[in-house]
């Protein structure tokens, strides 16, 4: 009897600058992690590096295309079209523009941000996961990651919440390496 081994993917967006030391314990083993915009700073990216490979978006704190980032991407990973974008939702609404995306592209699944609302939901056949925001708390929404996991094209979506207080390291535009 063979058995396969699940893959595992993490999801991440709206940093804003700020690592979570907790995300290491979270990622740890995943295949690679994708960052759904609102980076804040490139020293982010350069952490979850050292983790896992990164397949990043930009968001509108990255100044979309002045980051050097995409605004949108799709890859596929275990036989699965996986789609990124940052904006996906505006005022509790999917856009037209992001919905006719999907319509075109028809990604088995996509992840965004934007909100900083965590979300699992499905527009047609397409799984959506927001993991919410990694970032800085805001308003009364809590942080969070997420996690994917892939099995014979089966997908688990696993929200994980992160603390409220963050013993973490706020990287300033200029940083270049975290000690």
């Amino acid at each position: 009897m063979k058995t396969s081994r699940a893959t595992r993917i993490g999801v991440i967006a709206d940093t804003h600058g700020l690592f979570d030391p907790m995300i290491e314990r979270h990622f740890k083993g995943v295949a690679c992690i994708v960052h759904a915009g609102d980076i804040g700073n490139p020293s982010v990216v350069r952490r979850l590096e050292a983790i896992a490979p990164v397949i990043a978006v930009s968001g509108n704190v990255d100044e979309f295309e002045k980051s050097g980032w995409p605004r949108r991407r799709v890859f596929t990973q275990e036989g699965l079209r996986i789609a990124v974008r940052h904006v996906l939702y505006e005022k509790g609404r999917m856009t037209k523009e992001a919905q006719a995306w999907l319509d075109e592209e028809q990604p088995d699944i996509c992840i965004f941000g934007h909100t900083h609302q965590p979300k699992v939901e499905w527009y047609g056949k397409t799984l959506l996961i927001n993991p919410g925001s990694a970032g800085p708390k805001r308003f009364t929404l809590p942080r969070g990651i997420g996690l994917l996991t892939i099995s014979t094209k089966k997908v688990l979506p696993r929200l994980i919440r992160l603390g409220d207080k963050v013993k973490s390291i706020r990287m300033n535009k200029h940083a270049t390496h975290i000690s």
